[in-house]
């Protein structure tokens, strides 16, 4: 029965991970740029969440939905002011100014909030208690972050696959200047993508706060490390494989906490990282790019 509770334990921090691996492998999809600013996109969450339920003394719905709706704010501001003069530029300069911006915000919130954590209230974010299912006991926070990982990867695909929208997204990410010339607004499509990881990192905000009740200005920086491996493992640019590429990850860890390794859980998420890449490059679920001459 431990071994389930753990396995439980293991996809609900996975489903954190898939969340905020989602919002990279979009953004990689479309303009090809690996935004290592997306853990400070949660950190800058966990403080709204915070400070709504604290000072605020917001309803918890109201609560979640001005950290989603903060999140993607700040990713709309940051896409237009930075990336966005950047997207003819070489890669290497937007992947810079990526790493320059989560620095920068980092700063800012220690500035502002100083370095040490905050407590977070997560029992007025979720309800506490426990429900069974057959001899397991699996805590309410546990089933709806699992829920909502699901739910949302559902979600996304029918909005990439199903919706004009999404057509104009695929048609971006196959051939920008095509797209441009059949009338599809690249612009406003670009900074769609980024709305909408950024939506899913204040989702990932919420239940990542639920899990680990506290708040500091450098908690996005591992968990968006982790979630940058997730989508690698599982194939950046696929949306199902940054799912599997989260949950991998989330199990890799809380059995290496099982079996005794907890000291050594970092490093072996990166070692099945580099061995799954040494095997298959794209990822377990990627596919091979073919390049035009």
């Amino acid at each position: 029965m431990l071994l389930v509770s753990q396995l439980i334990n293991g996809l609900q921090l996975g489903s954190i991970y898939a969340l905020v691996a989602l919002g990279y492998t979009m953004v990689y999809g479309i303009i090809k740029l690996l935004n290592f600013a997306h853990g400070e996109i949660i950190m800058v969450g966990g403080y709204i969440a915070l400070f709504s339920l604290t000072l605020g003394n917001f309803h918890p719905v109201v609560a979640a939905l001005l950290t989603v709706a903060g999140c993607t704010l700040l990713a709309v501001i940051l896409e237009k002011l930075t990336y966005a003069p950047l997207r003819f530029a070489p890669r290497l300069s937007l992947l810079i100014t990526a790493i320059g911006i989560s620095i920068l915000l980092q700063n800012v919130a220690q500035f502002f909030f100083d370095a040490a954590p905050r407590s977070f209230p997560a029992s007025e974010l979720f309800p506490v208690g426990t429900v069974m299912l057959g001899n397991v006991s699996v805590a309410y926070t546990s089933l709806v972050t699992i829920v909502l990982s699901i739910v949302s990867m559902i979600s996304l695909t029918i909005l990439v696959q199903r919706t004009k929208l999404g057509k104009a997204m695929r048609a971006v990410s196959e051939d920008t200047e095509a797209a441009q010339l059949m009338g599809v607004n690249v612009n406003n499509v670009i900074t769609f993508t980024f709305a909408v990881g950024a939506a899913l990192a204040g989702i990932g905000a919420l239940l990542f706060v639920a899990r680990f009740p506290q708040v500091t200005p450098t908690m996005g920086a591992m968990l968006g490390l982790k979630a940058f491996v997730a989508a690698v493992l599982g194939g950046i640019g696929s949306i199902p494989g940054a799912m599997v590429g989260g949950y991998a990850v989330g199990l890799i860890e809380v059995l290496a906490v099982y079996v005794g390794l907890s000291r050594w859980t970092d490093g072996l998420v990166f070692l099945v990282l580099i061995i799954v890449l040494l095997v298959r490059p794209t990822g377990i679920m990627g596919r091979k790019l073919m390049e035009k001459v």
